[in-house]
This record gives structure tokens, sequence and C-alpha cells, in this order.
């Protein structure tokens, strides 16, 4: 053991105890009534029995405990966001299966032939009319010129930066990176997309950032801003109610909700906060007057008249505009989903949606074995924000329906798949007043989740900005 250490060895992890026994101790309090070193009696801690605790100071423990219940911040409201809180809101012709069998989801591979063979037969006539090949952008941005040009990033971090260089060349597009504007990055992690976001923007006056992010992050990049407000919101999206943001409840800004690989059912939480509980904190009240450019204004956003008319009519509303990059269809859920509507206007219901959320994931974990070879162990550990892989190889193999479908036809089933739930969420945000499109942001090379929505105000609902 290390000097100074315990001298405990872990026979799991393969080696000694990193903790420091008090003084003239051999082991740790974890690892010394194991050792028989005390005579104390250590017991699991009630709040969570990975870690024990000595028994005479259970009461001064359970108070510092990192695992109690911690006071929940003003922005949190029990399943704000959630969507459907009860399986009594489910049609009652499919409510007896869904709560019979939805709980650890039927394999695709328990269907037999006939059965699958209809499944395919309604999805195709759902997204029949609909635009099958969606149009490319892939754009880039000036921000991260001199990142995408050093040769000390890696191929892993090259693919990150073209896709994040591609996000900010669709919001520059669409005239959202301007002055007076919050930015909430869901799904935020490190922070890096709102990182190159405000580099984009150092010039321009106004400018705050919300990192809404369930998990604690570590390397964190938002720290090293000084100039811009950087704040985390340490929050499930389904509880987050924007509008009791501090800051967004003290100066009301229109926000612009951006995430890159937003996981499946979190798109649809973050959906839904952005157009519904934050837009109905607006509704009623007088909406302050769009904010002014910044004559300092560096970046070029917006330079002609016509694109500020747009960028100014986009202020009057609360959501100026969403930009999220797609992923993990397979994690969607029912419950949560914005598109129920549009399913039930095709005649389906939860339990086509349950198999085509499912059968999403065929079109990317065909790739699943050359790009795993193909990876270094270091790669696929700074590439976790990518979800390529979508499925654990369990599930991957009881899908695949090997000999009844070929490789080709599961890819392009699951990629209908994905189109059929994206589908629903653009019909969703049509329905509240925003323009809203799907367009492939990236080339399949650089990331399999290549998808980026897109919405703003649409121009004929929203007023002209009063002067």
């Amino acid at each position: 053991p290390v000097p100074g250490r315990c001298a405990y060895f872990v026979e799991r992890k393969k080696r000694f105890c990193k903790m420091i026994p008090a003084p003239g101790k051999r082991f740790c309090g974890e690892h010394g009534q194991q050792e028989k070193e005390s005579d104390r009696k250590r017991i699991p801690c009630p709040l969570d029995p990975k870690h024990t605790v000595y028994e005479d100071q259970l009461q001064k423990h359970l108070k510092k405990c990192n695992s109690r219940e911690k006071p929940k911040p003003v922005y949190f409201v029990q399943d704000i966001n959630a969507g459907l809180k009860d399986v009594a809101e489910i049609p009652e012709k499919q409510c007896s299966w869904v709560v019979l069998f939805f709980p650890k989801k039927i394999p695709i591979s328990s269907l037999s032939k006939e059965e699958l063979e209809n499944l395919i037969i309604k999805l195709k006539k759902a997204t029949n009319g609909l635009e099958l090949r969606l149009k490319e952008q892939i754009l880039t941005h000036r921000a991260l010129e001199q990142a995408l040009n050093d040769p000390k990033n890696g191929e892993s971090a090259f693919k990150h930066l073209k896709q994040q260089a591609s996000i900010l060349g669709n919001m520059e597009k669409l005239h959202l990176l301007g002055p007076g504007r919050c930015f909430v990055e869901f799904g935020a992690g490190r922070g890096k997309l709102s990182h190159w976001v405000d580099v984009a923007l150092q010039n321009v006056e106004n400018v705050q950032f919300l990192l809404v992010e369930r998990a604690t992050a570590r390397f964190k990049v938002d720290g090293k801003h000084r100039e811009s407000i950087f704040e985390r919101l340490q929050v499930d999206i389904q509880h987050l109610c924007l509008k009791k943001v501090p800051i967004l409840e003290k100066k009301k800004l229109p926000v612009v909700g951006i995430g890159k690989h937003l996981c499946g059912a979190a798109t649809d939480l973050a959906l839904r906060c952005l157009v519904e509980s934050y837009t109905a904190c607006w509704d009623g009240e007088s909406e302050e007057p769009a904010p002014k450019r910044s004559r300092t204004d560096q970046t070029g956003v917006a330079s002609n008249s016509s694109a500020d008319n747009e960028s100014n009519k986009a202020d009057c509303k609360p959501v100026a505009g969403i930009v999220i990059a797609l992923c993990c269809h397979h994690k969607c859920d029912w419950t949560h989903y914005v598109g129920r509507e549009f399913f039930t206007s095709v005649g389906l219901g939860p339990v086509e949606f349950h198999y085509f959320q499912r059968m999403s994931s065929w079109a990317t974990c065909g790739m699943r074995e050359t790009t795993t070879k193909g990876s270094t162990s270091e790669e696929q550990a700074n590439d976790t924000e990518q979800h390529d892989l979508t499925l654990s190889k369990t599930e991957s193999a009881s899908d695949t329906l090997q000999g009844i479908l070929t490789v080709e036809e599961r890819k392009e089933i699951g990629s209908l798949c994905k189109l059929v739930i994206d589908h629903g969420r653009i019909q969703y945000l049509q329905q509240r007043g925003y323009k809203a499109a799907l367009q492939y942001y990236t080339e399949s090379a650089v990331s399999l989740e290549n998808v980026l929505l897109t919405a703003i105000p649409s121009p004929s609902l929203t007023p002209e900005p009063t002067t």
C-alpha cells in the first residue's frame, strides 16, 4: 500500500484502498471493521447503502451526507414538462396493452413475420407524402476557423468541432446570433456549444447563457468565461420552469434553445419547456421593445435591413429560436412525446410508437462493428457525446431479425422510424406558431446522428415590433 493510505486490498479493483486512515491506524473507517481494527460498529447509510457509517455517528452523518435530499431550486416545478401525467390519458382501447406489456419492452424479434410486415405497412403509410430525403445544410462558422485548422486536435475533437461549426452556421443563417438574448443549452455537459456561441458573440452586448444539465460535469468550459454571464441549472429538463429562473424572471429575455445530441425524450421535454411553460409567462403581458443592436457588433449577423427586421420580429416572441441536434430516438417515450397528435391523425398510437422507437436504432446500429473497431479506447472515451452507438450489444442483437430483413432494409426502416417521430415534433412546433424544419447538418461519416431540428417564429404569426 501507498504510505499514509489504507492498507486494505480491494479485490474487485485489484488495488489498495486510497482512503487516508486516522492517525495511528492502518485502515480507513470503511475497512477497519473488516480487519477488526476497531470495536465501533459500522452500518450501511440509510440514504445510500453503497457506503457505511459508524453507528454512533449516524445522526451527524445524515446531516452532511452527499445523498441527502437537497432543497429544490426556485425553478424546479415537478413534472411541468412531462406531458401525460397518467396512463388514463391513453386511449381506453390501448390502455390495457400498454399497462401490461410496456414495462420492459417486448423485443422486435418476438414478433411474427406477419406482425412485423403489418407494422412496416403502417410505417410506410404514415410517411407517405413526407419528404424522405432531408435537405443538406452543412455550414461552418468563422468562430471555429482557428480550432478547425489546429493540427493538435485529434480526429474525435475534429468531428465535434465540425458539428459545432455547422450548428453555429445554421444559427447565423436563421439570424439567431444577436444581442439581447439568453441562450439555453439543454443537456449541456461541459458546455462546449455555449462556449462557441459566446466566442461568436464576443462583441455583442446583453447576452446570457443558461446551461441545463441534471448531472454534475467535469472539465466544464463555462468557468473560463469572465465577461459573459454563464449560469448552470442542475435540474432535469422535465422539472425545469424557465420563467422562474431569476435572470429570466427579472429581464424576461427572448431565449434561444440549443442542444447538441439531445437524447430521445430530452428533446421533447426541452420543446415543451420552451414553447409551453416559458411562453405562457409572456401571454397577456406587455412585452419589452426589441433591443437595439450594438454598434460594436463585429459578427456580421443580420447585416442587411431585411435580416434586421426578421431578427427584431423574433425578439417579439418569448422563444426567438430553437436549434437542436437530434439523437437516440430509441430513448423516446410516449408519455413525454410532443407529437402524439400527429401519430393519432395517421392512425397510430402508443403501441406503434413503442415499436417504431425501438426500430429507429436500426438506422445507426448497422455500423456499430466498424465504428467500434476503428476507434481506440481513448477516442471512445472522448466521444461520449456522439451517441452513435445507440444500443447495447444485447439489445441490438435481440432486435436485428436476421434472416427476415437485410441490413439495408433495416437501415431504411430505421430511418423512416426516425423521420415519423421527428415529423411529429415538427407538426407540434408548426401548430404553435413556429416555422420548423429538419436538415442534415453534417456528414454521416462525422456523425450517424446528423439531423438538426430548427424552429423560428413564423413571420405570418409574429407581430411587427412597435417603434
